[in-house]
């Protein structure tokens, strides 16, 4: 079955949502000491300016972001409460045409994660990219046969396709219709690579059959177990946006792949708290004017 298209204003009443939960106010917001991510974690709309990505993917900020609509004919959106579906539009776009196409290969469609917050920006909690709205995190789980409930969406735990050692995907996980589906991920032109983790990409280098070129695409990255990461390539309107070095243009899986299996150390779940918090200092100027727009 699937679900009709709503807008995103529509979807949210139908779910029973109300405004996104607006934090308390900082003391001292101005104060240059204060991390940019408390700054952009307390805006819950968008700057209703043209719309451009600034900056690069871990360092900038959104203008004229866009709500992907919480539910569409082959997606649904959750965690509603982080209120972080919003991206520019090209990346809006391009999840929609690929949600769109997924039946196609033999899945039912997309549950999608984190995208950005309303101005981009750092968040308070969670990713370290996901900055200009040019990433969407999308679950390894297929979109079920009917609406998911806002308490499902909140609750709902995503498929894990990675085994307990880190070493390789989970066999009574993984099958064919996985591999189509990076595939086709890849292949999109708009795409500016995928993320995976090293066992996933390890995977899909053993499995892939006839033209592997779009293994190129595909690069390992710590976590992406439970889930891929979309990444585009800065949009034609967005002047201020840095672009990412291409990924190389051999498939990626000889020794860069296997450097990753020599330590099991280096398999896990990345580890939080290494960073210091960026300050608005570390992103582009203009940010600032994104912060202070109606």
């Amino acid at each position: 079955m699937l679900l009709l298209a709503t807008c995103g204003t529509a979807a949210a009443q139908d779910l029973g949502a109300t405004e996104p939960k607006q934090l308390p106010p900082l003391e001292h917001p101005d104060d240059p000491k204060t991390p940019a991510k408390e700054l952009f974690g307390r805006e819950i709309k968008p700057a209703h300016l043209a719309a451009r990505s600034i900056g690069y993917y871990t360092h900038g900020c959104l203008a004229g972001g866009v709500a992907l609509p919480v539910n569409g004919p082959t997606w649904q959106v959750m965690r509603l409460s982080r209120n972080r579906n919003w991206a520019h539009p090209a990346m809006i776009r391009t999840l929609e045409h690929l949600a769109k196409k997924a039946p196609s290969i033999g899945w039912p469609g997309f549950l999608v994660g984190d995208m950005a917050q309303p101005r981009g920006g750092p968040m308070i909690t969670g990713h370290w990219s996901h900055q200009v709205g040019l990433d969407a995190d999308v679950w390894l789980t297929p979109m079920p046969d009917h609406e998911l409930t806002r308490e499902e969406r909140e609750t709902m735990m995503a498929t894990n396709v990675v085994n307990d050692q880190w070493t390789d995907v989970r066999p009574d996980v993984w099958g064919p219709k996985y591999v189509a589906l990076y595939k086709m991920l890849a292949q999109e032109p708009r795409v500016e690579r995928v993320l995976a983790n090293p066992a996933i990409k390890k995977a899909l280098c053993r499995d892939a059959k006839g033209d592997r070129s779009w293994l190129r695409k595909i690069r390992p990255v710590l976590g992406h177990n439970y889930h891929f990461h979309l990444r585009i390539s800065c949009p034609a309107d967005s002047a201020e946006c840095k672009e990412q070095t291409p990924p190389p243009l051999d498939e990626g899986c000889g020794k860069d792949l296997d450097s990753w299996f020599k330590s099991k150390k280096s398999l896990g779940e990345p580890q939080g708290g290494q960073r210091a918090p960026l300050l608005m200092s570390a992103l582009p100027p203009v940010c600032k004017q994104i912060l202070k727009a109606n």
